[in-house]
């Protein structure tokens, strides 16, 4: 049997209101609508040939949206104190690393996807070949396999068994485990911002290229005619801002507060965990926002989706 509670974790608790009830419903409603959109949108893209950079990143980043979405009852289950002592290890060791995992492969192919809409903005009428192809396929495997490889060890090292019914994640890990976790959270740190720079610096470009665009041709198309074209190129960008960005501007200090225990009293250990989940909910967001750019950046999908529901193209 596990020692009953203590004064110390009624003092401060992670089990209020904000954990326990509303974050587990709002969970809910994220898997319900995720898993339904994104089996749409892998039935569509999977019937499409990659015949593009854009479209292989997006399949890529349809298939982490689903794994993503797959972790959500185990949170919910876990957050709730529905879940049995097992399930919440669980939840430790893979579910929420394949969270994690599908996140950061996610921010790495919106980089891409930047990369590639600037580069169609730029040079609309470069095409591609089966090599530049191929080559996408291998880079898209790379980055699969680097953060597999960087996740495994989270997976093995959170080995140790729980002494108590109120166990936080990190108790499950080893000295080594919580090292490895604090590099792993610097690496993904690095993963991010450089993401940001690189999605940053190819909207400003597409901007000042559609701005020249729009001043060249404003005299032969109606300011009507370029506005829609215009909004969904900034999707990409909308949608990495809301869902990312907030989240890794807490997860350092979060990260040292699970891993540096003492530099930090309980509350403010408590402070952090309530502002992270907050911030992870948005980030989790991405699995029911992503079929937006899917839908009005990808034509492919567009077409094929309004053949499959018999509707006219334009709909």
């Amino acid at each position: 049997t596990f020692p009953s509670l203590s004064a110390n974790h009624s003092h401060c608790s992670r089990d209020n209101l904000l954990k326990t009830v509303v974050f587990p419903v709002l969970y809910s409603v994220l898997f319900l609508v995720g898993l339904s959109v994104n089996a749409v949108a892998a039935w569509v893209f999977f019937s499409i040939p990659s015949k593009s950079h854009f479209i292989i990143y997006l399949k890529n980043i349809v298939v982490a949206d689903i794994i993503m979405t797959l972790t959500f009852p185990f949170k919910v289950l876990s957050d709730s104190n529905m879940a049995s002592t097992l399930l919440r290890v669980f939840v430790c060791r893979v579910s929420s690393v394949l969270f994690y995992l599908t996140m950061y492969i996610s921010i790495l192919f919106f980089g891409l996807i930047s990369i590639d809409r600037c580069r169609k903005t730029l040079q609309p009428f470069k095409g591609t070949n089966s090599a530049r192809l191929a080559r996408r396929k291998l880079l898209s495997a790379a980055i699969w396999i680097f953060l597999l490889g960087l996740s495994l060890p989270n997976v093995i090292l959170t080995s140790k068994n729980p002494t108590s019914l109120y166990f936080k994640c990190s108790d499950l890990k080893t000295d080594a485990g919580l090292r490895w976790h604090e590099v792993v959270n610097y690496v993904c740190q690095v993963v991010f911002w450089g993401n940001l720079v690189t999605v940053i610096v190819c909207y400003t470009l597409i901007t000042k290229e559609l701005y020249r665009s729009y001043a060249r041709t404003k005299s032969r198309i109606s300011t009507g005619a370029r506005r829609p074209m215009n909004a969904n190129v900034f999707l990409v960008l909308a949608v990495f801002f809301v869902c990312f960005v907030p989240f890794h501007f807490n997860r350092v200090p979060y990260t040292m507060s699970q891993t540096r225990g003492l530099l930090f009293d309980c509350q403010l250990k408590l402070f952090f965990f309530q502002l992270k989940e907050s911030t992870l909910f948005l980030s989790s967001l991405n699995s029911v926002l992503d079929p937006l750019i899917y839908f009005f950046l990808c034509k492919s999908f567009r077409t094929t989706l309004f053949k499959a529901l018999r509707l006219a193209p334009g709909t």
